[in-house]
């Protein structure tokens, strides 16, 4: 065999150094997470966004109050950026399945070069305590848990740390800095709804009012057109929903009322055109797959993936309830109240009564101090309605509204001015 040639021999020396000082990176940093008290196991995963990054199986009490009640292992994905940068903790409110991609990375660790530490939230996917005890599934423990959890990564990580959250994750990250006001030093809630009640009353409201009378109409038309279209396309809708295996509380005809109902709350929170709505005149095949393209029955069945939020929802998280009187004429229901107990609960929770107090921790929280923390709402998200928009004079807290905006309103979606705000303000903060 003949001798490489001097530069291939000293680019491959080259390579192996970089390989092996790259597999010796990772490999301290593993030893680290494993050697955290609470952390049962580690598993690397792959990555084409993070330096290295791992899925940790944290130990948690199901009762921070009372650790002898047995413990649970919650998911964390933990992506490296380096020992040096700051670092973001994602207060996940559902799952976290998605944060295993490789590709995947969340807003603010991208745009500030930051580690990632991803809490999946508890009583969902792989964080959910067998038996599933509903009593434990509290904020305060769900706040105790990422206490927990930075506590514990602050060893490895001494920066800046900034939380975060989308949605029930923003409402989480937001009750998380009431819990713990100092363990972060920015919280970045993103389309966060404080609400008060489990139909908390300020959504309907906002529905007579949100965009202009013309697309309301528009709306309002297409509801109104389901429901003249019942005896036709509530034969459709059984067998659709008997294919999916769906199973429900109420019957069929309810669903489809409920669904109808539900229409514009979920049309305006994903942005969907008004113009992509299908005119009155339209087909019954063009009718009833816009319908359910927007309104999918999935949400309202019998133990649905989404039992554990509806459970939050109505022990003190609060939800959202709906405006009949438009439709009554063409409704099998009197009345829509309580149809989170009625329908979405598990059947041992029907009786649940909603406690107060969460909200009013966090309405205090916000009144009496001033913590660093950028809210992004969207303007036409009918979730703004509880958003905490109302905050006035503060100096560290900042709300943007993304005109015309959706559940979907990030950083990146503001408009430019507000977007050099927030990002800088951001910077600002971590760099002291």
């Amino acid at each position: 065999m003949k001798p490489l040639p001097r530069c291939y021999a000293a680019l491959l020396v080259f390579l192996l150094f970089v390989l092996s000082t790259h597999l010796s990176a990772q490999t301290a940093l593993q030893r680290k997470v494993e050697n955290i008290t609470s952390v049962d196991s580690v598993k690397p995963l792959e990555t084409t966004e993070f330096v290295e990054k791992y899925v940790v199986y944290f130990s948690q009490p199901l009762d921070h109050r009372r650790p002898e009640k047995g413990s649970f292992g919650q998911r964390v994905i933990v992506a490296h950026a380096g020992f040096d940068r700051p670092t973001v903790i994602v207060t996940e409110g559902y799952g976290a399945a998605y944060a295993l991609r490789p590709g995947y990375r969340e807003e603010l660790s991208r745009l500030f070069n930051a580690n990632m530490i991803f809490v999946e939230h508890r009583y969902f996917l792989e964080s959910t305590p067998q038996p599933r005890d509903w009593k434990y599934l509290t904020a305060e423990n769900s706040a105790e848990d990422l206490h927990a959890v930075t506590t514990a990564f602050k060893t490895l990580y001494p920066g800046k740390w900034i939380s975060t959250g989308i949605s029930k994750g923003g409402q989480t990250s937001l009750l998380y800095r009431a819990f713990f006001p100092d363990d972060v030093d920015v919280s970045v809630p993103y389309v966060a709804p404080l609400c008060y009640g489990v139909e908390d009353g300020r959504h309907e409201p906002f529905l007579r009012q949100v965009s202009t009378a013309e697309e309301r109409k528009t709306i309002e038309d297409f509801q109104l057109e389901v429901l003249k279209r019942k005896s036709t396309l509530l034969p459709r809708f059984e067998k659709y929903c008997a294919e999916k295996g769906y199973v429900f509380r109420a019957p069929l005809e309810e669903i489809y009322d409920y669904c109808v109902l539900e229409y514009s709350f979920a049309l305006w929170q994903w942005g969907t055109e008004v113009s992509t709505i299908p005119s009155v005149t339209a087909t019954d095949d063009e009718v009833f797959r816009h319908f359910l393209e927007i309104s999918e029955p999935s949400y309202f069945t019998k133990d649905s993936p989404n039992v554990s939020f509806f459970v939050q929802a109505a022990r003190e998280l609060g939800y959202y309830g709906y405006d009949i009187k438009p439709f009554e004429k063409y409704l099998s229901i009197k009345s829509s109240k309580n149809y989170l107990h009625r329908l979405m609960l598990p059947e041992e929770l029907g009786d649940m009564k909603f406690d107060k107090r969460l909200g009013r921790k966090i309405v205090k929280f916000l009144k009496q101090n001033d913590p660093k923390m950028i809210f992004i709402y969207g303007q036409n998200d009918p979730w703004t309605a509880a958003g905490v928009t109302w905050l006035k004079g503060k100096k560290n807290i900042h709300v943007f509204v993304q005109s015309g905006g959706s559940h979907l309103a990030r950083i990146s979606t503001l408009p430019e001015a507000m977007r050099v705000r927030a990002i800088a303000q951001i910077e600002e903060w971590i760099s002291e």
